[in-house]
């Protein structure tokens, strides 16, 4: 069978296509990495279609209204008439090329949950054509490429490498990064053959700076697990440091930046009220879930969750101590807990160790507000609680105000000027006898 009959361009072909902004691209999911990779390539010249079973997106894109922190709605008019989104899987049989980026979190066991993974790459199998890229972005652990999605892409008799081409590619989001974006940020890809890593490099080539191709996609899909990891194990250390300090009775944040500057062998981390976000907190744990198929034990990564999932308690026990040493105890106090979200101004609050904090709070008794200007309301528990504004008025009602997300609004307006008392999980509050730090 020919490359014409086969209906597969041939790899001179699809380079020319790509030149001209031809191929059809289509990206499913259309979240945090969905939606900034989809503007991109519409921005470049192609058309674009964004498939996600939420309605509210779809309607929202097909609207050019914005619903990220890193999507200004200006950018949907560098792509008019070039981008559109729906519901139906329908559409993927007029593409050519497919990015899947859905979410894959974590089941209550601490094990992948690769359900949205499986139902995307089920619902692009029913509908793919010869010739196709398909391209997984999402998160997950070593092997998913190989091993689940190439099966359901062979299932109608098609073979990766020659009929359809598979590789991997991850996200690198930073939601709130001004510096880095899709643009700039290095793009790792593998692929199953050396042809499917080549026309998805011709592909992303288009819109990334610097393409990094590796020799597999169980090595791109490790890649993106280590750099989490070590933002995770690093962050636990910088945790354990803010510990003995505080055994101590010195500054974790004085001693990092004293080691900081020594100019080579040191990157600096900081402690905090624990991790948040659909990545650090997470992603480790693909590895050693996966690991443990191995008999293999990743203890850093088990120490390492240890320590930042204590985070919050250690909080809440600071906050307790604070108030103690007024007089005061936590049942019956007015706490107003500033940031909801889990990193500077964005409004996500996935994982955010600001939730847990809360609620442990309002168990022990806690007349709690908080302010948040990313995140105007939270569902706790089984109430729902809004974010009181920004005031010197609430400053001065609250016997203690916790510092746990340093939105610019604060850093800007700094009220606590008027607190009675502090606990300043961030270190961005001076120095005084009434602040308490973790």
């Amino acid at each position: 069978m020919s490359t014409s009959e086969a209906g597969v361009l041939s790899a001179a072909e699809f380079r020319e296509r790509v030149a001209a902004r031809e191929l059809r691209i289509g990206i499913v999911g259309l979240g945090y990495a969905g939606l900034p990779l989809a503007l991109a390539f519409a921005e470049e010249g192609f058309p674009v279609v964004g498939i996600d079973l939420n309605a509210e997106r779809v309607a929202a894109v097909n609207e050019g209204r914005s619903y990220l922190v890193d999507v200004p709605e200006e950018r949907y008019v560098d792509a008019q008439g070039r981008l559109s989104a729906t519901q139906d899987f329908g559409v993927v049989g007029e593409l050519d090329a497919l990015t899947i980026c859905v979410p894959t979190p974590l089941s209550k066991t601490r094990s992948p949950d690769l359900t949205y993974v499986i139902a995307a790459s089920q619902a692009v199998a029913e509908h793919l054509t010869n010739g196709q890229v398909v391209m997984l972005q999402s998160t997950t652990y070593p092997g998913t490429t190989q091993e689940l999605v190439l099966p359901i892409l062979e299932e109608g008799g098609r073979t990766v490498g020659l009929d359809v081409f598979l590789g991997y590619a991850p996200e690198r989001v930073d939601p709130g990064n001004a510096h880095f974006d899709v643009h700039n940020t290095p793009k790792l890809i593998g692929g199953v053959t050396d042809e499917c890593r080549a026309r998805a490099e011709a592909i992303y080539a288009t819109i990334v700076e610097q393409v990094v191709p590796v020799s597999s996609p169980m090595v791109a899909e490790l890649a993106k697990l280590h750099e989490n990891t070590f933002r995770a194990v690093n962050i636990a250390l910088a945790n354990e440091l803010a510990l003995m300090c505080d055994h101590l009775g010195v500054s974790a944040w004085e001693v990092i930046d004293a080691a900081a500057t020594k100019p080579f062998a040191f990157l600096p981390h900081y402690p905090g009220p624990g991790l948040g976000g659909d990545c650090i907190p997470v992603v480790p744990h693909f590895l050693s879930w996966r690991l443990r198929e191995y008999g293999y034990s990743a203890r850093m990564i088990d120490a390492a969750h240890e320590i930042n999932a204590n985070m919050p308690v250690h909080v809440v026990h600071k906050i307790a101590d604070a108030l103690n040493a007024q007089g005061r105890a936590i049942k019956g106090s007015r706490i107003l807990v500033l940031g909801a979200a889990y990193k500077p101004d964005v409004h996500d609050t996935r994982e955010s160790p600001s939730l847990q904090i809360m609620q442990d709070l309002l168990a022990r008794g806690a007349d709690l507000r908080y302010c948040d200007p990313w995140v105007p309301t939270l569902s706790l528990g089984d109430s729902g609680i809004e974010s009181v504004a920004w005031t010197t008025e609430e400053v001065d009602a609250a016997d203690c105000l916790v510092m746990l997300t340093a939105h610019r609004q604060f850093i800007d307006q700094p009220h606590w000027d008027k607190a009675s008392l502090v606990v300043d999980t961030r270190n961005v509050i001076p120095a005084a006898e009434h602040v308490w730090r973790i």
